[in-house]
């Protein structure tokens, strides 16, 4: 089986496990399929591009299992026309599929190394709408103005704050939270006016945020 026919099979089983599972929005199943993720994955790890495994990246990073990320995408709930800010860049291709869904992206990662490699993927991958850019997630996004939606793929100890001040109203910020040394949960919070909404959803595989910039990566 050549490595083509297998990608093609490994994203029609994925869709019938996430449809299985309840996501069954259909722009957003049909961005995962115009965005091929074996074009963001390292090569050596092409067949598990749509398993539920986690892949190594350079720098200790990793990306998720193929259903968890698209999974994450479902509760962002990303429309037509909004502007989407991510935490956590890795190989670029949950920002990939969102920039399919939105009218603008930007990601950002403490690793120069996977800032370039995020760009050149989601070259390759023919996407125009995503700025990757060499920043410290730890400290929000300051001068970045406000956002429709947040995701965030590293976790805090608690709610941010200078994340959820870049929520406009009506906005989603989904956010990894430790909830222990081991445990850690995704929580989405919806803000109204001066309001935010708190709301824990499932465990998640991600680490504690590193502040700073990296040195030399």
């Amino acid at each position: 089986m050549s490595g083509r026919v297998a990608q093609q099979e490994g994203l029609a089983a994925m869709a019938l496990r996430l449809r299985a599972a309840g996501v069954v929005n259909n722009d957003l199943l049909k961005a995962v399929e115009q965005t091929p993720r074996g074009l963001f994955c390292p090569a050596p790890y092409q067949e598990d591009v749509y398993s539920r495994r986690l892949i190594p990246l350079d720098c200790g990073s990793f990306m998720e299992g193929c259903d968890f990320a698209i999974r994450l995408i479902h509760c962002l709930n990303v429309k037509p026309g909004q502007r989407v800010l991510e935490v956590g860049t890795g190989s670029g291709f949950t920002a990939g599929v969102i920039g399919r869904l939105a009218e603008r992206v930007l990601t950002i990662d403490r690793y120069q190394t996977l800032v370039g490699t995020a760009q050149k993927n989601l070259e390759k991958a023919g996407i125009r709408n995503v700025v990757v850019r060499h920043a410290d997630g730890s400290v929000g996004a300051p001068g970045e103005g406000t956002f429709d939606r947040i995701l965030i793929t590293a976790a805090f100890d608690s709610l941010p704050r200078m994340y959820s001040d870049h929520l406009v109203s009506g906005g989603t910020l989904l956010v990894p939270i430790m909830m222990n040394e081991t445990r850690c949960r995704i929580v989405r919070v919806n803000r109204t006016g001066s309001r935010f909404d708190r709301e824990d959803l499932f465990e998640a595989p991600y680490l504690p945020i590193v502040p700073q910039l990296a040195s030399f990566l």
